[in-house]
């Protein structure tokens, strides 16, 4: 069965057609303001790399093998935009994904605070979300210099919104591994763990990713 979505663009309406999702994908989208970790984050974590130059993203997807209910399927990372251009690409993220990840650096306010109306969205698209799991992410602890959002009104806010709070540093690698690992534990439904070998999609090339990463 194929799905249809309408959505507003440029004062236009356009229709998606929204194949249904494959059983075998497992779908985690990242979410935050531009500059805040999230690409460092993800690639911390499947390919254990930090970049100190900072590349703006539109949409990258990253792919690894899990265990699914016993299963083998596939764990899909995208890592969205942190622009407000493609309200209609980050609405479809928002209807494919299974799980979120809403990052904020620690050392800006304004980050967090353009998480507010993604909860909101997401809210809104997935209705129950007691069944999603959420997880709001203050990155670059390692800058507590800088520090502007201390880690108790991360927690208040994440409690306002029933969700889990985690501070990480893609630059140190604190939580990083420990991030992805809770959020598959939260899910609720299936039973869900990392455990083999990953690899990066992008604009249909594969490449191998060194290393492997395995939760325990």
């Amino acid at each position: 069965m194929i799905c249809h979505q309408k959505f507003e663009l440029n004062n236009k309406t356009v229709h998606l057609r929204v194949m249904p999702e494959a059983s075998n994908d497992y779908r985690v989208v990242v979410f935050g303001a531009g500059g805040v970790g999230k690409s460092s984050l993800v690639l911390r974590f499947v390919r254990g790399t930090f970049r100190e130059n900072y590349i703006p993203t539109i949409e990258d997807t990253y792919r690894q093998v899990i265990s699914c209910d016993k299963n083998v399927c596939t764990l899909q990372i995208t890592d969205t935009t942190g622009s407000h251009q493609f309200p209609a690409m980050q609405r479809l993220s928002i209807t494919k994904g299974h799980a979120f990840v809403l990052v904020y650096s620690i050392t800006s306010r304004q980050s967090l605070e353009e998480l507010k109306p993604i909860y909101d969205q997401i809210r809104d698209i997935k209705c129950n979300m007691d069944s999603i799991p959420v997880m709001l992410v203050g990155n670059k602890c390692d800058e507590v210099q800088h520090r502007e959002i201390s880690m108790q009104e991360g927690g208040e806010l994440a409690k306002k919104w029933t969700v889990a709070h985690m501070e990480t540093s893609a630059k140190t690698n604190h939580n990083v591994k420990e991030l992805f690992q809770e959020l598959l534990q939260m899910e609720k439904r299936r039973s869900v763990s990392l455990q083999v070998e990953g690899k990066k999609c992008k604009s249909r090339r594969r490449d191998k990713l060194k290393g492997k990463c395995t939760l325990m």
